[in-house]
């Protein structure tokens, strides 16, 4: 993969600015309302997710900070105010005791069940309502594109 020494032009940034942009208002308006409509944080609802997509709804620690994309010491802390709060709780590894492993319990549940709808509703009527099935398709490509992109370049 050759790189390119050639700076963006003043078109490129604008778009580069206008995706960021309102990707980070997308980001922040959903955040608001998830937090208004079920008192969970993105971090919250994120870590629930992931744990009941999981067989067993467990999860250890690590390749949980690893799909969700956090430091370890960041998860950590965020576990620690979550299972608090009676959404999760560690167990010990059963294959590893070194390890631990995030559990969902019953109250992480309903929280998450009590959030999707919500939820779900606003990604439509923010994401998906004002795209036509042309952009939405177009979006598609484009994430598709850039993640295959950023793959390669994370295997250089």
């Amino acid at each position: 993969m050759t790189q390119s020494r050639t700076y963006p032009t003043v078109d490129e940034l604008r778009i580069w600015r206008d995706y960021i942009e309102t990707a980070e208002a997308l980001r922040s308006e959903l955040a608001s309302r998830l937090q208004r409509d079920s008192t969970l944080s993105p971090g919250d609802h994120s870590v629930l997710l992931t744990l009941s997509e999981e067989h067993g709804r467990r999860l250890r620690s690590s390749d949980l900070a690893a799909a969700i994309r956090w430091e370890r010491s960041r998860l950590s802390h965020h576990l620690r105010r979550m299972e608090s709060r009676g959404l999760i709780w560690r167990d010990e590894c059963v294959a590893d005791s070194r390890g631990a492993e995030v559990v969902l319990t019953e109250e992480g549940e309903r929280a998450l069940r009590r959030a999707s709808l919500p939820h779900l509703l606003a990604v439509r009527e923010l994401f998906i309502a004002p795209l036509s099935p042309e952009q939405t398709a177009a979006v598609r490509s484009v994430t598709a594109t850039l993640r295959a992109h950023l793959a390669a370049a994370q295997n250089l």
